[in-house]
């Protein structure tokens, strides 16, 4: 069995699928690892370094040639350009990573000529059995860590409180809006670095996850069992629902020095949480860090990949954020990549068993069909 590690194309993306760690494990199963040059340099992995764990490090059109599975960070739809023009090196393959698919239904066509199998991290199941392949969680804590350093960064001001021979510095106020894996590190790491921190979730058990970390939790009387689908993920609410919560949670915002928004949908836009209404409302020299600007922002003013200035405050329209720590990125990733391609070998073989429930809900695609029934009702079946 053959698996390809490929340097990733999509623009200022700095992580890699597998580090040699992992490749290590991966040879003990008996498993022929090819790394592409320079796979891992941006992450802080040498060609070396692969070396010396049992792989071999070749140039792209050899790891496409040999590798029966090839690994990404992002694939496919997660990196449509660059996948459209190698499309035909695909022909057969088992494609492994982040793809984007609630989109596939733009390339359907495209990849039953490829005859292509894939499998999307996105879609790992949240059960217990998964949680060391949740590749999302994973990127999740490092984006909300990053996402409180970004602010403290930003802010003209310090976020602990301090007792000085000049007086008191008063801490900084942070509104964490979400608390999934994102919202709790970044409640955690606000709170390491002293400031006074706040959060809202829709879910009642965010409730006690927050508290927990020392937090506030902000009770809208909003909070509701139905946010929550039965594989753990986020559920859209209606546009009044939205509307009552943006209402009650104006007050909140205006009183913080720091705004960090987590709240996504699978597949769909993000609600917006935030108003330019409520960004006028807040204190020159603020701060948004809105962790789902790729999926059009929480805020109102959201610039996706830019940070501008509206009414004093500042509002980062944060992107590909776990890149921006791609040593540990990469480290954590790579670890639920081996988790799962765990399940795949058998014998030092693959093999695709559609009794397990993780790679059944994972695999998106079987030669070139759209077999995942989540993202068939998301796009209407198969074209």
């Amino acid at each position: 069995m053959f698996v390809g590690v490929l340097k990733e194309t999509y623009p200022n993306e700095k992580r890699v699928s597998l580090v040699p760690s992992e490749v290590q494990k991966l040879v003990k199963k008996g498993v022929e690892v090819i790394v592409e040059k320079e796979a891992g340099e941006r992450a802080g992995f040498s060609d070396d370094e692969y070396t010396q764990a049992g792989a071999k490090v070749t140039g792209r059109e050899e790891v496409f040639e040999r590798s029966q599975v090839i690994l990404k960070v992002r694939g496919l739809l997660a990196d449509k350009e660059n996948f459209l023009k190698e499309a035909d090196a695909y022909t057969n393959k088992v494609l492994i990573g982040f793809l984007e698919p609630f989109s596939v239904d733009e390339i359907l066509d495209k990849v039953r000529a490829l005859n292509l199998t894939a499998f999307a991290m996105e879609l790992i199941p949240r059960i217990t059995r998964a949680q060391s392949m949740d590749a999302l969680s994973s990127m999740a804590t490092v984006a909300g860590y990053k996402a409180a350093l970004m602010a403290a960064n930003m802010l003209p001001k310090m976020f602990p409180m301090l007792m000085t021979a000049a007086g008191t510095v008063l801490p900084a106020k942070v509104f964490v809006v979400g608390a999934g894996v994102a919202g709790l590190q970044a409640i955690a790491t606000a709170k390491r670095l002293g400031a006074v921190v706040q959060a809202y979730d829709i879910r009642p058990a965010a409730k006690e996850q927050v508290m927990s970390l020392g937090a506030k939790f902000v009770e809208l009387g909003l909070e509701s069992e139905q946010a929550e689908d039965k594989g753990g993920y986020a559920k859209a609410m209606d546009e009044e629902f939205y509307r009552r919560q943006r209402e009650m949670m104006k007050e909140v915002v205006a009183e913080s020095d720091v705004v960090i928004t987590t709240a996504m949908v699978p597949g769909k836009r993000a609600p917006v949480l935030i108003t330019e209404d409520m960004v006028k409302g807040m204190r020159p020299g603020s701060v948004i860090i809105d962790l789902a600007a790729e999926r059009g922002g929480n805020c109102e003013l959201t610039s996706p990949g830019e940070t501008v200035e509206r009414y004093g405050v500042r509002i980062v329209g944060a992107v590909n954020v776990p890149s921006e720590v791609p040593y540990d990125a990469s480290q954590m990733y790579s670890r639920n990549i081996f988790n799962f391609l765990s399940l795949l070998i058998k014998d030092g073989d693959l093999k695709i068993d559609l009794e397990d429930e993780i790679v059944r809900d994972t695999l998106l695609l079987r030669e070139g069909e759209l077999v995942s029934e989540r993202i068939k009702e998301l796009v209407g079946g198969t074209k």
